[in-house]
This record gives structure tokens, sequence and C-alpha cells, in this order.
């Protein structure tokens, strides 16, 4: 089975060329990065929590994961300024396609009840935003050796310049989305 950049270059660069009428391939749109954040508040209040965070994402990305700090401080959440209180991680080039290769053949048809990814989390500038509940849905994590589900955000980074082209871009290389 051809990998999803083999996918781009051969089925939907040309597809989208003649969809959208391009007069040069640099016009197309691609796939830039994608970046996997876990915010988990309880980290100010445990250390070690921060650790298994980092554990997990370096386990589903294959890719070292970074502490990320509070910018502001706020009072009601008993927060201090450059507080580590999450983890993310930026994935491009192979481990990019790789990634995206896993998530929509294999994790997320592991979502129990998934009917689809929505269609309406684009930002405006061809970028996708998505949330997971678990971690759970990555074959990499082990039940057993988690202390607590966690969930995470996924944005896709795309060159498109619409919502529309980078729908299309992500429904030909396979990004599962509900018919709405």
């Amino acid at each position: 089975m051809p990998n999803l950049k083999d996918k781009y270059k051969q089925e939907v660069a040309p597809a989208l060329m003649q969809k959208f009428g391009y007069k040069s391939p640099m016009q197309l749109p691609r796939f830039e990065k994608v970046i996997i954040n876990v915010g988990c508040g309880e980290a100010r209040d445990n250390a070690k929590v921060l650790d298994n965070v980092v554990r997990d994402l370096n386990t589903i990305t294959g890719q070292k994961a970074v502490k990320t700090k509070a910018r502001k401080s706020v009072a009601n959440f008993k927060l201090r300024e450059e507080m580590p209180i999450g983890a993310k991680v930026t994935l491009r080039q192979d481990n990019m396609w790789e990634f995206l290769d896993r998530l929509f053949n294999v994790a997320l048809p592991r979502v129990r009840d998934f009917r689809g990814l929505n269609a309406n989390s684009f930002d405006g500038r061809g970028n996708y935003a998505m949330g997971i509940k678990e971690q759970l849905i990555f074959p990499e994590i082990e039940f057993d050796e988690i202390d607590k589900i966690r969930g995470m955000d996924i944005v896709i980074c795309t060159t498109a310049n619409t919502d529309e082209e980078a729908r299309e871009l992500l429904t030909l290389i396979g990004a599962p989305f509900a018919n709405n």
C-alpha cells in the first residue's frame, strides 16, 4: 500500500490541479505541519503528571515533546506565569506524513461511536483543528501504563488559501469527514 506522501504526489495533486485550475504545481495546497497539544491543568499541583503527558506524546509521535508554560498569571486558576501546564509536539516532513496516516487509518476508526470529523472546524485560512477525548485510540499507548485518560488537540496546518481548498485536500488524502 502506498504511503500518504506518495498518494499526495500521484493522486491528490493532479486532482487538485484539475478541480481548482491551478497553472503551476507550486500553487497546490500542501501540508506544512501537524501540531499535537495536550493541556494539563493538574500539572501545577503535581509535576509527575506532566512527565506522563510528555511520555505519552513521545510514544504517539515518535518525537520529543516540549513542555509548555503559562504566559500569564490567572488567580482564579491558581496559575502563575511560567508555570508548566502542558506539552506539545510539532511534526513536519516524514514524521507528519506517518502520523497523519496512522491518525486517519488506525486511530480515528478506533473511536467509539465515530461518525466522522466535523467539516466545519477550519479556521478560514486553510488550517484544520480537531480534539480527541482520549489518548487510548492510538495503538502505541498501552492501557496498563497510563495514569489518567487525557485528551489532545491536533492542528493540521496547510498552505491552502481557503477552507474549501483545505477541505478538498484533506478529503482526497483520506480524512474521514462526516456527511452533513
